[in-house]
């Protein structure tokens, strides 16, 4: 698995499904995107999520899945299409 990490969201915005820094030490809360094996990018801490139109896209959850092989119903989000359509992340 690859993980890149990002100490908070590049758009200055706080997530919609926590806080922006840890109370205790005031540092920026880490942001882990984590590429599974032909499957979906995690995405884990308080990243603003972006839909097309540059607008956020609301999360419920403060880790999510989103898609890559490109055959998910609910985009952006991964819904297991991944499983039975034959993707491959590659390398």
């Amino acid at each position: 698995m690859t993980t890149f990490h990002d100490p908070a969201p590049h758009d200055g915005r706080p997530a919609h499904d926590g806080p922006t820094a840890d109370p205790v030490s005031a540092d920026p809360v880490e942001v882990t995107v984590t590429a599974c094996p032909d499957g979906p990018l995690l995405v884990r801490g308080p990243a603003a999520i972006l839909g097309p139109d540059g607008e956020p896209v609301p999360r419920r959850r403060a880790t999510v899945a989103l898609c890559r092989c490109g055959g998910t119903a609910v985009a952006p989000w991964c819904d297991g299409t991944h499983k039975v359509n034959g993707y491959r992340s590659g390398g």
